[in-house]
């Protein structure tokens, strides 16, 4: 299985090969510079492998929730490769990705718990609840946004970890969610290797799409737009 990954979801920019297993990736945090590096980055993979775009198996993106423009960006490319190509698309979701890197930096149990939270301004969270199965998250309620008061935990799960920016609103969220939460890394931001490893088992399950089905997830029905001058 050959992969080719992206991300640009957050503050974050990354592309993450995969290659019957084996990831490597281009990383670099750099809110303004993801139109600049996202294409250098998959130029060096590929030659870094020796390898043609044609080789590709499949592309994935981290869809969202997160920065409406970063998603756009890593939406574009991944449709415009996608096409080229003739290869199907693997949406993965952005909260997954930060879910999949904590299980594994924290080594945490089988079966334990990740409740990842983004800062969506506008005083709300996007908030995900994962269960740690074989080493990689399995979502345990939807995706939602919402204020951080408003934050709740599944019962099925004892063990939770809080990960991503949104827990520096912890102090918001409500006692009982935060009393049941062990540890909180808050700089964790999604990245294009996890995004990868998650694409992977998600193309297995046969939930890759057209590329003209691959769309951002912005959880928010309507996207606040600031009003120009004279518009």
């Amino acid at each position: 299985m050959k992969l080719l990954a992206l991300d640009t979801s957050s503050e974050g920019c990354s592309a993450a090969l995969s290659l019957d297993g084996r990831v490597t990736e281009r990383f670099e945090l750099a809110p303004r510079g993801h139109t600049r590096l996202l294409m250098p980055m998959i130029r060096e993979l590929l030659a870094a492998e020796s390898m043609a775009p044609a080789a590709l198996d499949a592309l994935a993106f981290a869809c969202g929730p997160g920065s409406f423009t970063g998603l756009r960006i890593a939406t574009g490319v991944v449709q415009g490769l996608a096409y080229g190509l003739e290869r199907p698309v693997v949406p993965v979701s952005s909260l997954a990705a930060v879910a999949a890197e904590a299980i594994m930096r924290y080594e945490l149990a089988e079966g334990a718990g990740v409740a990842v939270a983004f800062d969506a301004r506008m005083g709300e969270v996007y908030w995900g609840c994962y269960r740690n199965v074989g080493g990689l998250p399995e979502l345990l309620a939807d995706e939602r946004v919402c204020p951080p008061d408003a934050v709740t935990l599944p019962d099925s799960v004892t063990g939770w970890l809080g990960a991503g920016s949104g827990w520096a609103f912890s102090e918001q969220m409500p006692p009982e969610v935060v009393s049941r939460v062990t540890t909180v890394d808050d700089g964790l931001v999604p990245r294009a290797a996890f995004v990868a490893r998650l694409a992977v088992r998600d193309y297995a399950r046969g939930r890759s799409v057209p590329a003209a089905e691959a769309q951002p997830v912005y959880l928010r029905d309507e996207v606040a737009w600031k009003k120009l001058p004279g518009r």
